[in-house]
């Protein structure tokens, strides 16, 4: 059964009954709810198996609500609203009283963005209240780009898919949280660090908190596959050592000719890091129906998004 639907009507009914909706974003698909309707953000949680220190990000359609959310904003946080907003950029800010501690894990700080995609700014505009959309997965698998990954998911869970089409980013926004004032990357995303110090300059990395984490995708384990996966710099050294396995190779753009490969993707032909970054989850959903021993992803170049999709494909697989 598909519950997947362009209706954005029904997407506002449905949410104004407390019921969930898949959403699309430029990043991914996110699972959302009314973040002032207490069912349905405890629904995200118990549909996702998300634990509830795993803080949510709330979705507004323009920046003339951050008023409503945030009770404060440092003057860097503004210069990163005026350079990526709408866009696939979360900032964490000192949170109003009204924002539920639910949304927060309990912290004094929200996550809060514009998220760039037609469709659901058009739907935000609707509604009276922000949505929380976390990744609409559950927890710790792969994130979903297409209705259809969602669909696989929850057609049994929820009642609708938004369907907008494939995520043209392809990895989830980039987090960043203040510390006196100063901006630091609590998760690597769809904004690289690059660009964000172009407009702040120097910035920290924080992204690896187990407990009570600061923002999501802090987590070690995420965005994983069912079939066991490793990350390699050294894609012939690690065919050599998992030989008589049924293997899939996730590559950047290099070329293996090997009887032991069963199933091949190459996320860029063209060395393209947006390219492959929006095609990094499709690639793995594929992959993982393929039956295969083994996954074997080729590290990318650790620049620009590739630091991002390193940080992902690295939190997806098993340590070596």
């Amino acid at each position: 059964m598909s519950i997947i639907s362009k209706d954005i009507s029904k997407a506002v009914q449905l949410l104004n009954a407390e019921e969930l909706v898949a959403i699309p974003t430029e990043t991914v698909y996110g699972l959302a709810g009314n973040i002032y309707s207490e069912k349905a953000i405890k629904r995200i949680f118990e549909t996702k198996k998300r634990p509830f220190f795993n803080p949510l990000i709330v979705h507004i359609p323009s920046f003339g609500m951050i008023s409503d959310i945030v009770s404060d904003l440092p003057e860097k946080a503004k210069l990163l609203a005026d350079a990526f907003w709408p866009g696939p950029l979360t900032l964490v800010l000192k949170k109003n009283q009204n924002i539920p501690d639910l949304i927060t894990a309990g912290k004094d700080t929200v996550a809060v963005r514009i998220p760039n995609h037609p469709t659901t700014l058009m739907l935000l505009e609707q509604l009276d209240f922000p949505l929380a959309a976390p990744s609409a997965n559950p927890f710790g698998s792969i994130s979903p780009t297409t209705a259809e990954h969602v669909n696989n998911y929850f057609k049994n869970d929820i009642k609708m898919v938004l369907d907008g089409g494939p995520c043209q980013r392809g990895i989830e926004s980039t987090i960043i949280g203040f510390e006196n004032g100063e901006p630091i990357i609590y998760r690597l995303g769809s904004t690289s660090k690059e660009a964000i110090e172009n407009v702040v300059g120097p910035i920290q990395i924080k992204n690896k908190k187990e407990i009570a984490p600061d923002a999501p995708g802090m987590l070690d384990r995420h965005y994983a596959p069912v079939t066991k996966t490793i990350l390699t710099d050294n894609l012939s050294e690690a065919l050599q050592q998992h030989q008589g396995k049924q293997i899939g190779l996730l590559l950047f753009n290099s070329k293996i000719e090997n009887d032991a490969v069963a199933y091949t993707i190459e996320l860029s032909t063209s060395n393209n890091l947006e390219e492959a970054a929006s095609k990094l989850y499709d690639a793995l959903h594929e992959l993982d129906k393929q039956n295969l021993d083994l996954i074997i992803a080729e590290r990318l170049p650790d620049y620009g998004l590739g630091t991002s999709i390193n940080d992902r494909l690295q939190r997806a697989t098993v340590r070596a």
